[in-house]
């Protein structure tokens, strides 16, 4: 196994554990507290942090903050890094303190930017902005945690920074559990886990950080060049890799004029996508960045025109081309085992007296929704690297501004007759979108040369996932069976299924002439 393919199966082995504890946070919160206002309330308090986590904390942080620091790190040496570390952090949480402090006293207002539909419900929407104003200072945590995952990132320790968002789910479980029922209003417990679930985060990786010699004390430096660079990179760099997390913000907003429960069933079934992206896209694009950025910052001058194939100057593109076939060849049966076991998964998983069978079925029809763009999201957290790498981040903002207003666009028109499904589905159309503007954009420019054999991979990948699509659907009978009492026979069955898919999915992969080989090289 080549050296990206150990880092990757390392980032997601501990990705995988932060996944699994967050599948169990989402079920205890599914059975403490249903899919009700309560929760859509929560949720929408939630979205702010959340998608500020995303942007910090799921590779897109990293990815534009990562090839600057390998630059300036081969440029200026170890103590020229500290130094930048240093102003990096004190500007950042300075600026995260003003944020979170605004974002308090305009939370009445930013809990209608989303979800204007709570105009209309005071109760609702009083309840969203004491959570919010609650939960606002995690921005600051995150942001710093943020940082110093990026930092260990350049220096190619993967395992620490993907392991740390398992700490939140942690927190959040146990604050759901003992906590809940100490409060007059038992849902305010999850916002003091989101907050105190940060302040583990950060903690975590400070020693980590000292180990490599490089925890510095914050120094606010608004006024050094080098701080200003990275912040004017910074924004439209974190908006290119974002899109998806943007979309999703989208949905919740319009959910909002939706039935109650819309939003909650959206949030389950966005979780269970996020399952294999974060394990599989985040992963591959978290691993690759610092072999890109390396090779960029030797091998490449700042003046080699756009036009000129990378693969001439070095491997990049052939390591491009290897997590672009790991991404088809496990995002294709990712995508079809969601789509076939959407209720089976969500009635296991959160099926209780508080999130009945019907929430299993609008939750599950908004999963199939979104998986049909899990290969564009994942496609997007590797293609966008390759363009960080080279600091080009016009293209990717450029292409994200046209995905959102597809996205928006879609959203409108397909809402009225969908509903819930309708954000999704256009979701999903709007990233798939975006991933093949990126790719286009790519070869085009000749960063990217698609190597032999895909014409026969990509076949090979369809079959082999038609074949386990057939194999599991035939095998999880009518969907109404799976919410049926008797959870413990239902946990067995689904793990059997699950574990079946794959085998069948391996050995159909195998007999239609792919050979693992072909996939270790990079």
């Amino acid at each position: 196994m080549t050296a990206l393919a150990a880092a990757a199966a390392k980032v997601g082995g501990n990705t995988l554990l932060s996944r699994l504890l967050g599948f169990a946070r989402d079920l205890v919160i599914a059975r403490l507290f249903g899919a009700d206002v309560a929760t859509d309330t929560f949720f929408v308090a939630f979205r702010l942090p959340n998608l500020m986590r995303r942007l910090f904390a799921e590779g897109a942080f990293s990815a534009a903050l990562v090839p600057t620091l390998t630059a300036h790190r081969e440029q200026h040496g170890e103590a020229g890094l500290r130094l930048l570390l240093q102003g990096l952090a004190g500007t950042l949480g300075a600026l995260l303190l003003l944020l979170s402090a605004l974002g308090a006293l305009a939370a009445p207002l930013l809990v209608l930017v989303f979800a204007p539909g709570f105009a209309d419900q005071a109760e609702a929407r009083l309840l969203a902005t004491d959570m919010l104003r609650l939960v606002m200072p995690y921005l600051i945590f995150v942001g710093l945690t943020a940082l110093a995952g990026s930092v260990l990132n350049t220096y190619e320790r993967f395992g620490v920074p993907a392991f740390t968002p398992a700490l939140l789910n942690l927190v959040l479980i146990a604050c759901a559990l003992w906590l809940s029922p100490q409060l007059q209003q038992p849902v305010l417990a999850l916002a003091w886990g989101v907050l105190l679930g940060g302040v583990a985060q950060l903690a975590f990786q400070l020693p980590f950080l000292a180990r490599l010699g490089l925890l510095c004390r914050p120094r606010p430096a608004p006024r050094d060049p080098q701080v200003r660079s990275i912040g004017r990179r910074l924004l439209p760099a974190l908006f290119g890799i974002s899109v998806t997390q943007l979309g999703l913000l989208i949905d919740t907003l319009l959910a909002s004029f939706l039935v109650s429960g819309s939003i909650s069933w959206l949030y389950y079934s966005e979780r269970l996508v996020e399952f294999p992206l974060g394990i599989l896209g985040v992963a591959l694009g978290t691993v690759i960045l610092p072999r890109l950025s390396r090779r960029h910052a030797t091998g490449l001058t700042a003046d080699q025109s756009a036009g000129q194939a990378i693969e001439d100057a070095d491997p990049a593109g052939r390591t491009l081309d290897w997590a672009l076939r790991w991404v088809v060849l496990l995002g294709f049966p990712a995508a079809m085992g969601l789509a076939v076991l959407a209720e089976p998964i969500l009635a296991i998983l959160f099926q209780s007296a508080a999130f009945g069978a019907a929430d299993v079925q609008m939750a599950g029809r908004s999963l199939a929704a979104y998986a049909l763009g899990l290969v564009g999201f994942m496609a997007i957290k590797v293609l966008v690297p390759v363009l960080y790498a080279r600091h080009d981040l016009k293209t990717p903002v450029r292409l994200g501004v046209v995905a959102l207003v597809l996205n928006l666009g879609l959203s409108l028109v397909l809402m009225g007759p969908l509903g819930h499904v309708g954000l999704a589905l256009a979701t999903a159309i709007a990233t798939t979108v975006n991933a093949a503007l990126l790719l286009g954009v790519l070869v085009r420019r000749r960063l990217y040369r698609p190597q032999g054999g895909w014409v026969r991979l990509l076949l090979q990948g369809v079959m082999a996932t038609l074949i386990m699509g057939l194999a599991i659907g035939l095998g999880s009978g009518p969907a109404a069976d799976w919410m049926a009492p008797g959870e413990a026979a239902g946990v067995g069955r689904l793990v059997l299924l699950i574990g079946g898919g794959v085998l069948v999915y391996g050995a159909s992969l195998l007999v239609l002439g792919l050979r693992p080989r072909q996939l270790m090289q990079s």
